[in-house]
């Protein structure tokens, strides 16, 4: 029988199984000899005071017992001739969709307007270097949507949605490491997330499945008030439901929707800033001055404060990231953030962002439908104009911000487009920058060294949620009005990152199947 313990291990100490044997003999007060088989179960890191250390769960087997556990198996059959059913968007909604299509015996139709992970990213360079938009293949846009090149958070708390360790299993049986599996933080990076992707793609062909990309869709199939597809071009995709899973950016969809009568909904989210300090800044307060050496990971860190009532907290914080250009259309400059799976760049960022709500929407004359996109889009627009109408952003120092000045230089920065010196109080409304700048001053108590100079805000942090949700019933999944259209993931407001989005893609096609009496 196995026995779980938690212990502590100093850094030097916390991948020692020798220690951990020791520790584990000591709790169960056995003698070392009798001590088998020790497996990591949970990891995480408690700075909260010197010496930071790491705390470890550990299952433990004395000699002669055997792990039991059964070992997993995707389950995933041949779906070639089963019914079929569309699925708008190849991010990580679309993507679980269709594996769990396979699990439940549907085929799986997937229509991405994007490019494959490989031809995507001649368009990133593009962006980055030529300060060309691509508007179907960019950081939002394209195979494994915007978690592709995303620093891939697999941390969520939506653990009521569904088995979080299910979505890990299937990343792990896809090539990433094992690892997720036992953080308390865990993340892929952006360097290894392209290929895990190519790996689910060729999983959901090889069992019938079909990903088509380059393919934006211009309206939905609706026959008997029952939506069973949709058209792109010329071609008509058909099967027994839609699933709409096209993302947090895909603003034509909503426009789409709009003109053919099915009803949306305003949705309040967050907007802010993105702001960089040096990695090293952030290692020493996380650290308590402690030097990070090998056996610590660079520091990440989470924030938040009411302001005048309402919440401003940080966003994607991305340790050893950089700052990506994410705009999806010309004419708008978006910020977000990154980091390779080794997190080893010289720069810590994280989107610092201010909630948006109703009542802030309201006042600020941002009503109707549409009024969260208006207010996005215009800020977009804004910080476009501000830095010279090219993929450059907008930037000042975080001290001169609060203090409402415009910096006279600018640090260097990670963001390859480049920066530009700009008041970001003349690009974002004063509701967002006064509450921003309050919320500064009180980070800077928390984290003493976070409010500095040498840390450089750039503008803006835009696309942190969906400004619109399509409303569908809490029981069925289905559209509140339309029957066979599945709204999912991120774009419909139902998720808010890589796991959320693909446990919603699961529990929607669960839903299709008990429809159709398939489970």
């Amino acid at each position: 029988m196995a026995r779980i313990i938690d212990i502590t291990a100093l850094p030097i100490d916390h991948e020692n199984q020798d220690f951990w044997k020791t520790m584990a003999a000591s709790i169960l007060r056995v003698q070392a000899e009798d001590i088998g088989e020790i497996k990591l179960l949970k990891r995480s890191i408690d700075a909260r005071k010197r010496p930071v250390v790491y705390r470890l769960r550990l299952e433990v087997f004395l000699v002669g017992e055997a792990d039991t556990k059964i070992k997993f198996e995707p389950n995933y059959q041949n779906v070639a001739d089963k019914p079929r059913v569309v699925i708008v968007g190849f991010g990580p909604a679309g993507l679980f969709a269709a594996l769990e299509c396979l699990k439940l015996g549907l085929k799986p139709v997937v229509l991405e307007r994007g490019k494959n992970v490989r031809d995507r990213r001649r368009d990133l360079a593009a962006i980055n270097k030529e300060h060309i938009v691509n508007e179907d293949s960019n950081y939002c846009f394209g195979e494994g949507g915007a978690g592709t090149y995303s620093d891939g958070k697999l941390y969520t708390r939506s653990h009521k949605r569904g088995k979080i360790e299910d979505i890990l299993q299937r990343l792990v049986h896809h090539g990433a490491s094992e690892d997720i599996l036992i953080d308390a933080h865990p993340h892929i990076g952006t360097n290894k997330l392209p290929q895990i992707i190519v790996d689910m793609r060729e999983t959901i062909e090889k069992f019938g499945g079909e990903v088509h990309f380059n393919l934006r869709i211009d309206d939905l199939i609706i026959e008997g008030g029952r939506c069973i597809g949709a058209k792109a071009g010329e071609q008509d995709f058909r099967g027994e439901a839609l699933i709409l899973a096209t993302g947090h950016s895909a603003r034509d969809v909503f426009y789409l929707l709009r003109d053919a009568g099915v009803s949306l909904e305003r949705k309040p989210f967050a907007l802010g800033v993105r702001i960089e300090h040096s990695q090293d800044l952030i290692d020493r307060i996380q650290y308590k001055g402690e030097l990070r050496g090998e056996h610590l990971p660079p520091a990440s860190y989470a924030l938040v404060e009411q302001v005048d009532g309402v919440g401003v907290y940080s966003f994607c914080m991305c340790p050893g990231g950089i700052i990506a250009p994410c705009a999806s259309a010309a004419g708008e400059v978006v910020t977000n953030g990154w980091s390779p799976s080794k997190r080893n760049n010289p720069y810590s960022n994280s989107g610092i962002v201010v909630e948006i709500t109703d009542e802030l929407l309201d006042k600020a004359g941002y009503t109707g439908t549409f009024g969260a996109l208006d207010l996005q889009k215009e800020v977009e627009e804004a910080c476009w104009k501000a830095a010279g109408s090219t993929q450059a952003v907008p930037a000042q120092r975080m001290i001169d911000f609060v203090q409402n000045k415009v910096s006279k230089d600018l640090p260097v920065c990670s963001y390859q487009p480049g920066l530009v010196a700009v008041n970001l109080r003349e690009v974002l409304p004063p509701f967002i920058a006064e509450r921003l700048a309050k919320a500064f001053e009180v980070f800077g108590q928390k984290m003493r060294g976070y409010l500095t100079n040498e840390a450089v805000l750039t503008a803006p942090e835009s696309r942190t949620s969906s400004p619109i949700r399509i409303p569908r019933d809490r029981q069925t999944l289905a559209h509140v009005q339309v029957q066979g259209l599945f709204p999912c993931g991120e774009g419909a407001g139902y998720a808010g990152g890589i796991v959320s989005a693909a446990m919603d893609g699961q529990n929607v096609v669960r839903k299709i199947a008990e429809d159709l009496n398939l489970d």
